[in-house]
């Protein structure tokens, strides 16, 4: 029998190789394109945890935080309030609109502090006559552009307050109702973001940061009670008293406001 020629057996062999290399390059491309990024890589790792667990890491970030800025809106006993603040373990500043009304809140330490204008301070009748429980147009010219002292002993000292107490807003803010579940993963403020619900959304809705450390980032609360975003963590802010000339101390009670 006579010898294959050499021409005919290295096509032979180069036929085979070409085979068996387009073989590997199929199953290689069928193993990558089965292959699927894993959508926890780069992030803060809480989205492989229970919505549970998730809601608990976000509060614990969030009382080690030593300050936040609060913006939204929040329903409380029938009224809505349109909060911008910033918070920190020593007190907090920033502005409160109720019922039309803009002020300025300003808490250092136990000493309390409310920025209207005279606007806020007297309102007038359709007659021209002045309206129940409010000063009188002269009075509330003094009152305008200062910052006006709100006594402890004021009935109105704890709600003012509370717009500015870090600890307790967040208290009653960061717990959702209900079954809780694992939420879409989006975009928050900027921020790769995962959500959490109560109840179906009922209950309430998280939007808890997957960069960093697991800050809520924004809360629909449950009842339609309102929609704050929660930002700034970490960052200080200056807080100070006002200057006297700046300053309005009527003692034990304010002027009816």
């Amino acid at each position: 029998m006579s010898a294959i020629p050499p021409v005919r057996r290295t096509r032979k062999t180069a036929l085979v190789s070409t085979l068996c290399a387009g073989l590997v390059l199929g199953i290689t491309g069928l193993t990558g394109c089965s292959s699927e990024e894993d959508p926890d890589k780069g992030t803060n790792g809480i989205g492989k945890l229970s919505a549970a667990k998730i809601q608990s890491k976000s509060r614990a970030a969030a009382d080690a935080a030593p300050a936040v800025r609060l913006s939204g809106t929040l329903v409380s006993k029938g009224h809505t309030y349109k909060l911008d603040m910033r918070l920190k373990d020593e007190g907090g500043t920033g502005s409160v609109t109720s019922k039309g009304e803009t002020f300025q809140l300003l808490r250092v330490g136990k000493q309390l502090y409310l920025l209207a204008d005279s606007a806020f301070w007297t309102h007038e009748d359709a007659k021209g006559g002045q309206k129940p429980g409010r000063t009188d147009g002269d009075a509330a010219a003094k009152l305008d552009g200062k910052y006006v002292k709100v006594p402890e002993a004021d009935a109105s000292y704890q709600q003012l307050s509370g717009f500015t107490d870090k600890d307790l807003l967040l208290e009653g803010m960061l717990t959702l109702h209900g079954k809780l579940a694992t939420g879409e993963r989006g975009t928050t403020s900027g921020n790769p973001s995962i959500k959490i619900t109560g109840d179906k959304g009922a209950g309430g809705t998280l939007d808890v940061s997957l960069k960093g450390k697991p800050y809520p980032l924004r809360l629909q609360r449950a009842g339609d009670a309102g929609t704050l975003r929660l930002s700034d963590w970490g960052r200080d802010f200056p807080l100070s008293e006002p200057d006297k000339d700046e300053m309005v101390d009527y003692g034990e009670q304010l002027p009816d406001s």
